[in-house]
């Protein structure tokens, strides 16, 4: 620090007072977190977080609810219109058949092989929804793998 000397005595230099500010209230008090406090802010702040990570799933499932709707609704009205003209090739069929053998005969031939072509659909698709077809297997699997896995570790 800087020394002064002032008729012959010896002085230590006052250091510049900080700019003037008032005093803090009578009932201030610092503010210091206690752990507890500081664990029940994050517990709501994490809650808080979760509660819009929620809301926000929500929006999107509902968004894409209302595309796979959209996309539903095309699927049905294709749906329609290819059924449509199934039918007109059908009515053809019959008619180009009946010049070759009797109305009658064309329908009933045309007839049985659409049917003879759905039975053998129906039975392709009643055997994809056997419950042994909705068996997952891999995850069975590797279940079984993974509680061996800890048994052995246990042991």
């Amino acid at each position: 620090m800087a020394q002064e000397f002032h008729s012959g005595t010896h002085t230590e230099e006052t250091p510049p007072s900080p700019p003037h500010t008032s005093p803090p209230p009578a009932d201030f008090e610092p503010r210091r977190e206690s752990t507890r406090g500081l664990l029940s802010q994050l517990a709501d702040e994490v809650t808080t977080l979760l509660r819009k990570e929620v809301a926000l799933a929500r929006i999107e499932v509902s968004d894409a609810l209302s595309q796979a709707k959209t996309g539903a609704t095309s699927l049905i009205a294709g749906g329609a219109v290819l059924y449509a003209g199934f039918l007109v090739l059908l009515a053809s069929a019959v008619l180009g058949l009946s010049i070759v053998v009797e109305s009658w005969l064309a329908a009933l031939i045309v007839g049985a092989i659409v049917l003879i072509i759905g039975l053998v659909m129906l039975q392709v698709g009643k055997k994809k929804l056997e419950p042994s077809e909705f068996t997952p297997e891999r995850t069975q699997s590797s279940l079984r793998k993974d509680k061996e896995m800890v048994q052995r570790r246990a042991a």
